[in-house]
């Protein structure tokens, strides 16, 4: 088969390790911000505070694409027109924007020194709140004076449509000089543009357009200006002249204050530049400032927005994206399709295996060969059932499900809403569907999370994916749990699993340290996935199940079928006493029914009646047995043929590690099970 090859350009050196760029994410209280570090941000956030002063700071690595940043999410700023003593944080932000953990000296001698070692950002991304843009642009004018590469997320854009409020972004980013990107931050949209955005700005390192004040401004600025570009001046301040002689015009709380302190000479000539500066304006320079600063955004307000028009994109998609993203019923959307996938798990696929499977078992069963020869073909034909069992009635409808989901959209939308939870296990999002596919079958659950997953998640993901109750083993709870131990006992071990899983989870984090770096989930327009589309990507996930699955299950088969007809049936189960008899209590006649799960769950079922010799387990087996025994068979040793993914995914140590896993943890449940029920039966 001819391989085709991608060939990708480079916009430059990838921007990771000592490259990888710092991004200050700044905003007013109420702008979006923390929406949109908590859809970026990964598994593992670090808090710090700022020089031990106010709030603390969060920082996070995000990938974007092939490049990565560090993201921190500062304290809200609403404007450094003048540093109150009543919010300090605010000064010692304007010093991490300005110099980082590298303090000139005019700061050496400050109680509050830096505590830990931060860069200064390399960017800075202001989230700009479009229902309240003539306030917040007046933020972005002083950011832009101090000389960093400029990139503004314009959020909330949906509310700003409803407002029937029109803005005109291209025009915006031209006026600024800096990248401006739309974004509804709690939906996810725009997200992927705007870190895209950031990653440019960051390679490029290009400033803002300058935003100088008003003509009858900078005239009255001209003498501070010359103070701040003094040699000595700009040495001890190492702040930008522009942004230092307005910080000088309309600030007493700390640069003024600090040029008294260090150049007491320097501080009379300014006194006297801004009493001279008072006579010629009608208001104080520091007023006037703030006055023009208002105006100007303003005015920019004006340019770029007008009432009316402005719809982006049919209704539909609008109503689609309420269903699907909002913040407080978009969960009923997620619910859907996952409703939508048990659909497919215990009714389109079950309809399918009955279909297909069952009568080609059921036409097989007659045949019970005695000879080694028979035996062996025996084998090999129940290997392939076995596979068929996989991908006929799970495999295929599951998958084209998963890539219609993909192709259409609404996938992204899924993960976007699920990744906080899913944050909680040391994941990201995208692993929701790949777990509810784990709930029909783990084979093409973790083909699945081959697709949606690389490196440490993967190996998580994959790992996690083993502990869902397939369909295979959730028939089995059903069968026997539900003749036996009622309702309330079969929900008691189905609510076992995300108990489980999160603990697994919890443990797995210690395992595999968080290092992984967030993620942008895109949010993709919705599309309608063509059929060559949908039938091409479901045959690449699904052919690794023919080429690597399908023999180790022969084998596997073949193995065990060797072992029953050579009379080893009696040594398997002395082996397996220790675990069958002694922790869990059972029969030691269960062993050869335990071992022969590994290749498809049900036949330990059918195997039980079997060894037992008889149908009705109640003669035979305690209720403390049963539950004991069904526990222990939903968590243990994955079916050969997840087996057989697992070696595909992760290698043979990983998959060793698998099984290892789920043995120690079936163990572990069954016992928590066991003791409980024995203890309870011998007090009452």
């Amino acid at each position: 088969m001819t391989q085709t090859s991608h060939t990708f350009t480079l916009a430059g050196p990838l921007l990771r390790g000592a490259r990888q760029p710092r991004v200050a994410l700044l905003g007013q209280p109420g702008a979006g911000k923390s929406s949109i570090f908590r859809a970026a941000s990964s598994t593992a956030v670090h808090h710090e505070r700022l020089a031990g002063v106010g709030p603390a700071y969060r920082e996070c690595r995000v990938e974007v694409g092939l490049d990565q940043i560090s993201l921190v999410d500062l304290p809200s700023v609403d404007s450094f027109h003048a540093l109150r003593g009543d919010m300090p944080h605010l000064t010692v932000v304007l010093k991490y924007l300005l110099w980082g953990d590298r303090w000139p000296a005019i700061a050496r001698h400050e109680a509050h020194q830096p505590e830990s070692a931060f860069a200064a950002p390399d960017v800075l991304l202001l989230v700009m709140d479009a229902t309240a843009l003539e306030r917040d642009l007046e933020l972005a004018l002083e950011l832009a004076q101090i000389g960093k590469p400029l990139v503004i997320a314009l959020n909330r854009m949906d509310e700003a449509r409803a407002k029937r409020l029109f803005i005109n972004v291209r025009a915006l980013a031209e006026k600024l000089g800096a990248p401006v990107v739309p974004t509804v931050a709690h939906m996810g949209i725009g997200l992927a543009d705007l870190f895209g955005a950031v990653v440019r700005a960051a390679r490029e390192k290009r400033a803002p357009t300058p935003q100088p004040p008003s003509p009858y401004i900078a005239a009255q600025l001209a003498p501070l200006a010359e103070i701040a570009a003094q040699a000595d001046v700009a040495t001890a301040f190492g702040a930008p002249t522009t942004f230092l002689a307005l910080q000088l015009a309309e600030n007493d709380d700390y640069f003024a204050e600090e040029l008294r302190c260090h150049f007491p000479f320097r501080h009379a000539a300014l006194l006297s530049a801004r009493e001279m500066a008072g006579q010629a304006l009608p208001r104080p320079l520091a007023d006037e400032i703030h006055a023009d600063r208002h105006h100007r955004a303003a005015l920019l307000f004006e340019a770029v927005t007008r009432p009316g028009g402005g719809e982006a994109g049919p209704r539909w998609q609008r109503w689609a994206d309420e269903v699907f993203l909002h913040p407080r019923w978009g969960f009923a959307g997620t619910l859907a399709i996952f409703a939508l996938v048990l659909f497919f798990v215990f009714e389109v696929s079950a309809f399918l295996d009955g279909l297909t499977v069952a009568r080609i078992i059921e036409w097989a069963e007659p045949w019970q060969p005695t000879d080694t020869a028979g035996v062996v073909a025996r084998a090999v034909l129940d290997g392939g059932i076995g596979l068929m069992g996989i991908v006929i009635p799970y495999m295929i409808p599951l998958v084209l499900l998963l890539v219609f989901l993909e192709e259409s959209g609404i996938m992204h939308r899924v993960a976007f809403v699920v990744d906080r939870g899913f944050h909680q296990l040391g994941l990201h999002g995208g692993v929701a569907l790949p777990f509810l596919m784990g709930l029909g079958c783990n084979v093409p659950a973790l083909a699945a999370t081959a697709a949606v997953t690389h490196g440490r998640d993967r190996t998580v993901a994959a790992l996690l994916i083993t502990f869902l109750p397939c369909s295979a083993r959730s028939a089995i709870l059903l069968a026997l749990g539900g003749k036996y131990l009622g309702g309330l006992g079969v929900f008691g071990l189905f609510i076992l699993a995300p108990i489980v899983v999160s603990l697994i989870g919890k443990l797995l984090k210690r395992r595999y340290p968080e290092t992984t770096p967030g993620m942008i989930q895109e949010i993709p327009p919705y599309a309608l996935p063509t059929a060559r589309a949908l039938l091409a990507n479901t045959w690449e996930r699904s052919r690794d199940i023919v080429t690597i699955v399908l023999p180790l299950l022969v084998a596997g088969s073949v193995v065990l079928a060797l072992l029953s007809h050579f009379g080893a049936d009696a040594w398997i189960n002395l082996a397996l006493t220790p675990i069958t008899s002694w922790w869990l209590g059972l029969p030691a006649v269960l062993g050869v029914p335990i071992l022969f799960g590994v290749l498809r769950k049900e036949l330990s079922l059918l195997m039980i009646f079997q060894a037992l010799g008889t149908q009705e387990l109640a003669g035979v087996l305690s209720t403390t047995q049963i539950a004991t025994f069904l526990a222990f068979l939903t968590f243990y040793v994955p079916c050969v043929s997840t087996f057989a993914m697992m070696l595909k995914l992760l290698g043979r140590k990983e998959a060793a590690f698998s099984v290892a896993l789920s043995v120690g943890a079936a163990l572990a449940v069954a016992a928590a099970v066991r003791w409980p029920l024995e203890l309870a039966a011998r007090l009452f």
